[in-house]
C-alpha cells in the first residue's frame, strides 16, 4: 500500500550505518491540523539504502510531500512478543510556496503577449 502525506520538516536526522550492510536516515515532518494547531501531528519516516540521500536536498522549515509504505515487524525476546511499524519513504517532493491569501495577483501587460501567426488561426 502506498500512502502520500505533506508536511513541513522539523527533524533531519544524519545517515545511521547500521551494519556493513544497512543504513538509515530519519526524519520528522509537522503536518498542520486545520482546526486546531494544538493538535498538529508528528510524523517520523525512515528512509533506507540508497533512498538515505533523499533529503540531502531538504532543508528544515522545507515544505515537502512524501510518499511511503508502512511496514510491519513482529520482534520476540525472552518468550515476549512485541510489534513494530515503520513508515519507510520511498519519495519526497518539495512543495511550491504557495502565495499568501491576501498576496495580490501578479500584473498583467496585455503589451507582454507576442502577435499570433497565421498559422495559428483558431476556428472559434
Amino acid at each position: 500500500m502506498n500512502f502520500e502525506i505533506s508536511g513541513s520538516v522539523i527533524v533531519k536526522d544524519d545517515i545511521q550505518d547500521i551494519s556493513a550492510s544497512f543504513k538509515k536516515r530519519e526524519f520528522v515532518i509537522e503536518v498542520v491540523n486545520e482546526r486546531n494547531s494544538d493538535w498538529n501531528d508528528f510524523i517520523k519516516f525512515q528512509l533506507t539504502q540508497d533512498r538515505c540521500n533523499l533529503m540531502d536536498p531538504i532543508q528544515l522549515g522545507d515544505k515537502i510531500k512524501v510518499s511511503f509504505n508502512i511496514r510491519g515487524r513482529k520482534w520476540e525476546k525472552d518468550g515476549r512478543v512485541n510489534y513494530f511499524s515503520n513508515l519507510e519513504a520511498w519519495r519526497i517532493e518539495k512543495e511550491d510556496a504557495a502565495l499568501p491569501p491576501d498576496a495580490p495577483a501578479p500584473s498583467f501587460n496585455e503589451a507582454d503577449i507576442p502577435p499570433a501567426s497565421p498559422e495559428e488561426d483558431l476556428p472559434f
